[in-house]
């Protein structure tokens, strides 16, 4: 009798072996039609895997994300079969499901895929997905995979590094691939495609390898599934804050600065002081004292760390003094600083906690593939700060950082989010620093604080910092994607690195905990983030200019003049726009500009000391004083 435990805590008994769409199948007819793959005691499945031992089983269909995954992976397989019908000299390499659909990297040798190609390949991998066909997952030793990948270097670098009994093919219709498994039971479940876009990309990741075309696609169950998704796709393209950030005014990029540093212009500049002052404020009556750091180290300072040890290799070289053997780095991190600030004085148990915050940029050298606009940039400026204190301070110190990015999110919008508990990955501590014991405790303390709060959360192994376990709030924006913003980290390790000590009541040293924590993440990405959630239109106390004033002609400047005066004493910031144009036409320009109101001013208004008030987005809000709009304002703007 074999046991099948469900996710439910249920248990079904079955004679003799079962696959997962027996179990399916025992539960309901419409169950097993929709389910397309599984979790079988915590590997991913085909359905047709016979289950011959008692066994946790999670079925999956097209909504879960793991469902997704199967579907996506296999898809890449219908992808990789119709490349290789076109380009029978291609070498392909790997094919992954990601977040949103799946890739290819493909070697085309002489030959070029462009866009033009794209709609071919859709319709043969259609073509090629009615045929039913069924994924068959299969082992293979060693020596006959790399007998059969002979001509492809890729493939067997791949195999080179699997050991027998490890190795597996996926055969479907006419086409096989070596794979590790996980697919929908055959290709007639693919009933919409879509080629998106084709880029390239370093075989492993590695600049010093050959540049491979990395082919997007997606895939859906149901053509109108494909249809939503394009129009999201559309609404992302009008969102996308590289685009907005141009329009706007807010950032732009130089080659001659550098890939990967961002230029902030005047009203980006205006946007990040003002996101620096609200958390700033709030940081203020949390306690916590603000530092400096510079912009470079001593090498020695990230080997104490732990920082040159795992990232120097992949990081900016250090910059040589002519002193002979002085060496500096660009910071890539604000914490081995912010240990040495705390080593500068002598602090007892009644001193603690201390935090110590500063926006601190920091530099970090990423492939240029993977630069994208401010989500991904090689300088960057943290929210940064860090706790010092005792192992009893610990859990109220984490709960109040996690307040402190509830009243983050609540005041920029972002009310959709998951808590994600990042852990290290069991298999490889190697990659960590620190005891298992330390591991324990900090890892602990996350899940309990997580717990007291409420947060829903779910758990990711080797997602860990090699210092710590953390915290990460993943928000998902107006699209429904998910974007990871504000973290928290539990560090046991650094305090011990940097021999940090505090005095306790029995008069003894003992060490600090260490938490590092910010709810922006980094000024860049949090904004890129809020440019497109907002689509630019950003909370009323953040926009950049607030107001724009419209005088009718101009004998009524010296007017918009006064006006913007008063404003602005009052800490209300915007501009005049003194064009000679129709007034229509500067209407049409504010909105295309997003400034939230719009003030007109001629004769009357001069005369009667008031404001023509327009409001982005709802129209003539009719006329008012001066001071009546400031009213009006400064409630409206009220965080």
């Amino acid at each position: 009798m074999i046991k099948i435990t469900l996710p439910d805590g249920s248990i079904k008994e079955f004679e003799s072996a079962v696959t997962p769409l027996d179990v399916a199948k025992s539960i309901s007819e419409g169950l097993a039609r929709n389910t397309i793959s599984a979790i079988v005691n915590g590997t991913q499945t085909e359905v047709s895997t016979p289950i011959t031992t008692d066994s946790t089983v999670q079925l999956l269909t097209w909504n879960d994300d793991l469902g997704k995954k199967a579907f996506w992976h296999s898809s890449a397989h219908l992808l990789a079969q119709a490349i290789l019908e076109f380009y029978p000299k291609a070498k392909l390499t790997i094919g992954p499901a990601i977040e949103s659909g799946f890739y290819y990297d493909v070697d085309f040798g002489d030959e070029a895929l462009s866009e033009k190609d794209f709609e071919k390949i859709e319709k043969k991998m259609l073509e090629n997905a009615k045929k039913d066909a069924t994924f068959n997952l299969y082992a293979v030793s060693k020596a006959d995979a790399l007998k059969e990948y002979a001509d492809n270097p890729y493939k067997t670098e791949l195999i080179s590094n699997l050991n027998d009994g490890e190795i597996t093919f996926c055969t479907h219709d006419n086409f096989t691939d070596l794979c590790r498994g996980g697919h929908i039971p055959s290709t007639g479940i693919v009933k919409a495609v879509k080629i998106l876009n084709a880029a390239g990309a370093y075989w492993r990741g590695d600049e010093k390898n050959k540049q491979l075309t990395r082919v997007y696609g997606i895939s859906f169950p149901k053509q109108k599934d494909l249809t939503e998704y394009l129009e999201k796709l559309e609404e992302a393209k009008r969102r996308d804050h590289r685009k907005l950030g141009k329009e706007l005014g807010i950032f732009a990029f130089s080659e001659k600065v550098g890939a990967g540093l961002p230029l902030w212009l005047p009203k980006g500049t205006a946007l990040r002081k003002k996101l620096e002052n609200f958390l700033s404020e709030a940081q203020k009556k949390s306690g916590y004292e603000f530092v400096m750091s510079p912009h470079i180290g001593a090498k020695e300072l990230y080997v104490t760390s732990g920082h040159w040890d795992k990232y120097g290799a992949d990081s900016f070289q250090p910059i040589k003094t002519p002193n002979e053997g002085e060496e500096f780095m660009l910071k890539p991190m604000n914490c081995p600083h912010h240990c040495e600030i705390y080593k500068v004085g002598q602090w007892s148990y009644k001193d603690l906690p201390k935090r110590f915050a500063e926006f601190g940029t920091v530099y970090r050298y990423e492939q240029s593939g993977e630069l994208h606009g401010l989500t991904r940039v090689r300088g960057f400026t943290q929210d940064d700060a860090h706790i010092f204190c005792t192992p009893d301070q610990l859990m109220a110190e984490f709960e109040n950082v996690i307040d402190l990015v509830m009243y983050v999110f609540k005041n920029l919008g972002f009310e959709d989010f998951v808590t994600q508990v990042s852990l290290r990955d069991p298999d490889h501590k190697e990659k960590y620093i620190g005891t298992d014991e330390n591991w324990r405790k900090a890892e602990n303390a996350i899940i309990q604080a997580a717990a007291n709060k409420g947060l829903k959360t779910v758990v990711e192994y080797g997602e860990a910092a090699f210092y710590g376990p953390k915290l990460d709030f993943m928000v998902k924006d107006a699209l429904g994607r998910k974007w990871q913003l504000g973290t928290i980290q539990v560090d046991y390790n650094l305090p011990e690195r940097f021999d940090l000590w505090y005095t306790g009541n029995d008069n003894e040293k003992h060490r600090p905990v260490m938490i590092h924590r910010a709810p922006f993440g980094s000024m860049e990405r949090f904004i890129a983030i809020l440019l497109e959630n907002t689509s630019g239109d950003f909370p009323l106390w953040l926009a950049p200019d607030q107001f724009i004033i419209l005088p009718i002609s101009e004998k009524y400047v010296d007017y918009a003049k006064k006006v913007s005066n008063m404003l602005e004493n009052h800490d209300i910031c915007g501009l005049i726009d003194d064009r000679n144009e129709k007034t229509g036409k500067k209407i049409r320009d504010a909105e295309i500009n997003k400034y939230p109101f719009m003030l007109i001013v001629g004769e009357n208004e001069e005369t009667n000391g008031t404001v023509s008030v327009r409001r982005r987005g709802e129209g003539d809000l009719g006329a008012m004083s001066v001071e009546d709009f400031m009213n009006y304002f400064k409630k409206e703007a009220k965080i």
